[in-house]
């Protein structure tokens, strides 16, 4: 195996420029979607339904990991990049030209998503073979701060539709999509990989018939990529009992494997039976799964923010109860927390690179999982209050602390999980196998936002919040696990430092 190390770039802080350069055009495409596609839209009259199918077709942000093995396939990450911010530049130029709203619209948009979604795939991967263990702490700081700046400077093309219309602004937003193809396409080189595998698709598929326990993986990791989209689409309750029915198919297809396999002649491996682990399409997924220590990691992983993400969507919520107004709660706990979130970001990067992925994690993470606790005495103090009531000033003060307290310390636990996140991803796979940790992660964070409605209003804010702080602890009982498959990554990395 070789690299290719660009010898013009080999400091950290030219791969900080290229961070920055890289998570601007990653964040950028999705504030255009979440800020700016809903305002025009509502502009043009479209009604709050139709909008709302957006979230449909952000799926595509979600479901990425399916097309990820394509990236690691083919490689060639800044070509990935270049075009598609190339075609995402050039549907908000179609935009720009037929600025009012037409049925084709959705088919532009779905497409603008699954290019986007598969640039952050690109980036993800090409930052990770990129960074050295050491780095990556100081790397996911730059990282936060400079995708939400991405996000923020989506505001930009809002503010000039006051000045230039639609038309300038989409025409402003497609030149930055261009000029961040072009910044893409001009960083570092790839390193070059010699893949060992060379089986096909078919070849893939045979072999995992052949082996019913890979091919219930498959069928499981299947069902739940169908599940995430009938959160969105909910297109199954048009069929009585589908989940059932799904299920049983599922059962009906492992047995006929498992019959398959023992009806073959002393159960020999043939030449079609290629190793599950290499296939192009579920061999990431599969090897994955055959890591020693990978199923309590991918349990830490799924419950270590559960404290933070359990009580982050139950915030602005408690702000409006409490009497604030939104001009308030955009200002401090939207605008002022977005910098803190970044300053924190920043913080844990420098802290984790200075004291070890591991410490960082679990240290970062109690500051993160102590912040709910800010909250929850707020909470106990505060009374409920309509909105535009006045609000003594020591109450406004211990909310804003509260406030500043909770998005500096996410920042920092933020950066700590990121880090191990790439930490622990095989750098041959690393499109894939972090596209497929990230949507574990989020898997938990949807979870967890369902599951808080319920508790706040069963708990009152206060008691809610003080358990979201409990929650943050029982993924530390899994930190000797995590620590063995740190370990065990550590040394299955063969690449010298760029």
């Amino acid at each position: 195996m070789t690299a290719s190390v660009d010898t013009a770039k080999p400091l950290l802080r030219s791969k900080l420029f290229w961070i920055g350069i890289l998570y601007f055009a990653e964040g950028f495409p999705l504030g255009v979607f979440y800020d700016v596609f809903p305002v025009h839209f509502r502009q043009q009259g479209v009604d709050l339904s139709e909008i709302g199918f957006l979230s449909l077709l952000g799926l595509s942000w979600t479901l990425k990991f399916l097309w990820a093995p394509a990236i690691d396939h083919f490689r060639h990450h800044r070509r990935w990049m270049f075009f598609a911010d190339l075609f995402m530049g050039a549907i908000l130029l179609l935009f720009a030209i037929h600025a009012g709203f037409a049925p084709w619209v959705w088919i532009a948009i779905g497409a603008f998503t699954l290019l986007s979604a598969t640039n952050d795939v690109a980036i993800d991967g090409f930052t990770i073979e990129m960074l050295n263990k050491d780095e990556l702490g100081v790397a996911n700081g730059m990282r936060i701060a400079f995708y939400r700046v991405g996000m923020l400077a989506s505001g930009f093309i809002l503010i000039l539709t006051d000045y230039v219309g639609w038309t300038g602004a989409y025409t402003a937003g497609a030149i930055i999509l261009f000029l961040a193809g072009i910044a893409c396409l001009n960083a570092p080189r790839e390193r070059d990989i010699t893949r060992a595998s060379t089986t096909t698709l078919s070849a893939e598929f045979k072999s995992l018939v052949n082996h019913p326990a890979a091919f219930a993986s498959v069928i499981a990791f299947l069902l739940g990529a169908l599940w995430l989209v009938n959160r969105t689409t909910r297109w199954s309750a048009s069929v009585d009992h589908f989940w059932w029915y799904a299920f049983a198919l599922a059962g009906l297809l492992i047995v006929a494997s498992d019959i398959h396999k023992r009806r073959r002649a002393d159960g020999q491996e043939t030449e079609e039976q290629a190793e599950v682990t290499t296939g192009p399409m579920f061999g990431t997924l599969l090897s994955m799964l055959k890591r020693p220590y990978i199923l309590p990691t991918i349990l830490f992983i799924l419950i270590f923010k559960l404290g933070d993400t359990a009580m982050g969507f139950m915030v602005k919520p408690f702000w409006v109860d409490s009497g604030f107004s939104a001009t308030q709660i955009g200002l401090v706990s939207v605008n002022i927390g977005l910098a803190l979130s970044i300053a924190g970001g920043i913080a844990g990067g420098w802290f984790t690179d200075r004291m070890g992925i591991f410490r960082g994690l679990w240290i970062l993470g109690l500051l993160q999982a102590g912040s709910n606790l800010g909250y929850a005495w707020v909470a106990a103090v505060i009374p409920a209050a309509e909105q535009g009531a006045s609000i003594a000033a020591n109450h406004q003060a211990m909310m804003y602390t509260a406030s500043a307290i909770e998005s500096f310390s996410g920042g920092l636990g933020t950066a700590a999980f990121l880090a191990f996140l790439m930490a622990i991803v095989n750098k041959q796979n690393s499109a894939t196998e972090y596209a497929l940790l990230s949507s574990i992660f989020a898997l938990s964070r949807s979870l967890s936002g369902w599951a808080g409605g319920y508790g706040a209003e069963a708990l009152g804010y206060a008691d809610y919040f003080m358990l979201t702080f409990f929650l943050a602890f029982p993924a530390y009982l899994l930190l000797p696990w995590v620590k063995k498959l740190m370990n065990y990554a550590e040394q299955q990395q063969e690449w010298e430092p760029r």
